[in-house]
């Protein structure tokens, strides 16, 4: 058997160095957010059309994730890395330099494609340096970066923007970059795998290419957009979602077929591989949506500040944190299957608390609720992340990779919308069943229009205070209303989660003499 191939420098340091930019990215979009309204009065937009500053980015990203794989296949891994913290890098200056609107846009576009391609070679690169019983460890280092980037994100966005200016919200990304650039050029190598692969001079499979571009672009601007224009009212919406879905079943159909495909997606018959995907699809669709809504909850019923928001949700990325390191060190001590049912029974629980939030929940109790949120989900990241490479020989680490990323991600968009959607409706359903209980008929609704009238007295007429007690009934029914559908949201995610637990015993346990050799792994 041939020598097990091992990186010329500390793995340790070689997943620090790949963790650099993960914080960058990551970083980067959780500013963003903070700093849009600030955005959109600078370039004379409209809060609406500001919004494509962050779609012009998701979409880009999207398309890039699924093929990053063939492309670090191509032209090598370490290149092609180097090559998105370049793009990413630059296009992060040019964003914020960008005097309108239509060039921030463009810059995001390219900033998307760079910032897309990172997650999938870091994680690669980190599964090719590690032998199997490291990397749980080595994830977990890789997840710290994940979760402590959004968890300082909006503070420090709103720190940079309320102190110097939203261009440097894009600024602070140059050092992180060059710092990047550096370390991986020493550091980071390619296995001989890899090498072997980018000499071989297959045909471009264009057709694939294309039709992975443009349908993954018109699934993610659907998603995107799709509350926003009243989904298949629209017919722009109806057009995309048609246009994408004839896109993707054509390619899915094509690339099944191609001997070199774009995105081999032939791997999704592997046992481990194929269940990781579609956990990791939902969890990423309740993840990223509790993500949106506890902000959106905050802001709207309890009339907290972006900022304070913020502050609400970065105490859960600490605790995250210490899970991770937690959850790194405990791998490999017991069957990760089980760890990972515990993480989603954890995580259930912790979502079904939050449906206990209501009007006058206290910013420690609500902060307190999102850290218990968050406690179960290191201990299903970093079992998953590892298991993903069971079965999978070496040379297929970067499709590997490619895949999960795309599933989270477009998960989380998809969850995302379709929460935005259900919450929307759910308001509207428990607000007719309220407005049944303020008519004249009601006790209620008569004695407090009487007693904001008592009250009111002597200030305005009574046609006048019987006005304002109805405009005051109706505006604490709409916020009732709200509250209620919120409740409803995290009770259905909760109820998700859930389902997802037993679904993990389906993956299989590393093989006991696969310790050090990922291509052992193949023929198990």
């Amino acid at each position: 058997m041939e020598a097990v191939w091992k990186p010329k420098h500390n793995p340790w340091l070689v997943a620090l160095t790949v963790t650099i930019a993960t914080f960058m990215e990551v970083l980067d979009t959780s500013i963003a957010n903070v700093a849009l309204p600030h955005i959109a009065g600078s370039v004379g937009a409209s809060t609406e059309e500001a919004t494509w500053v962050l779609t012009s980015y998701l979409v880009a990203s999207a398309i890039i994730l699924p093929i990053s794989g063939w492309i670090s296949n191509r032209i090598g891994r370490k290149r092609f890395y180097m090559s998105c913290v370049v793009m990413f890098t630059t296009c992060s200056v040019l964003c914020g330099l960008a005097p309108t609107l239509g060039t921030l846009i463009l810059a995001r576009i390219l900033q998307g494609l760079g910032g897309g391609g990172l997650a999938p070679s870091e994680q690669a690169i980190i599964a090719d340096t590690f032998s199997v019983a490291k990397r749980g460890q080595a994830f977990a280092l890789y997840g710290m970066a994940v979760v402590v980037a959004p968890a300082i994100g909006p503070t420090l966005g709103g720190w940079l923007t309320d102190n110097f200016s939203w261009h440097w919200i894009f600024f602070i990304n140059l050092p992180f970059g060059l710092l990047s650039l550096y370390l991986t050029n020493i550091m980071v190598e390619d296995p001989p795998e890899m090498e072997q692969m980018r000499k071989q001079k297959k045909p471009v499979d264009f057709i694939g290419l294309g039709a992975v571009a443009l349908g993954v672009g018109l699934l993610e601007f659907t998603l995107d957009k799709g509350q926003q224009k009243d989904w298949f009212g629209s017919p722009m919406i109806q057009g995309t979602a048609l246009c994408a879905a004839i896109t993707l079943i054509f390619f899915a159909w094509w690339e099944w077929r191609h001997p070199d495909p774009i995105v081999d997606l032939k791997l999704l018959k592997n046992r481990n591989f194929g269940t990781a995907i579609f956990l990791q699809l939902v969890l990423g669709m309740v993840l990223f949506g509790s993500t949106v809504l506890i902000p959106q909850y905050l802001q709207l019923l309890l009339g907290y500040t972006a900022e304070r928001a913020g502050m609400v949700l970065s105490p859960a990325g600490f605790v995250m944190m210490l899970g991770m390191a937690v959850a790194g060190r405990t791998l490999g001590k017991g069957d990760p299957r089980l760890m990972v049912m515990m993480g989603y029974l954890i995580t259930a629980a912790g979502i079904y608390n939050l449906t206990r939030l209501d009007l006058t929940t206290s910013f420690g109790t609500v902060t307190w609720w999102r850290a218990l949120q968050v406690i179960g989900l290191p201990f299903i990241f970093i079992p998953i992340s590892t298991l993903n490479y069971v079965g999978v020989p070496r040379d297929k680490s970067n499709q590997i990779s490619s895949l999960s990323n795309f599933a989270r991600n477009i998960g989380g968009s998809a969850g995302t919308a379709l929460l935005t959607t259900f919450l929307a409706r759910q308001a509207q359903i428990h607000q007719v069943q309220l407005a049944a209980h303020t008519g004249a008929g009601s006790f209620g609704y008569t004695q407090y229009i009487d007693r904001f009238q008592t009250i009111m007295r002597g200030s305005m007429s009574g046609a006048e205070s019987a006005a304002m007690a109805v405009g005051s009934i109706y505006r604490q029914m709409v916020m009732q209303a709200n509250m209620l559908a919120y409740k409803n949201a995290f009770a259905i995610m909760a109820l998700a989660v859930l389902c997802l637990s037993p679904l993990v015993w389906i993956m299989r346990l590393p093989p006991k003499n696969a310790k050090l050799d990922p291509e052992q792994m193949a023929g198990h």
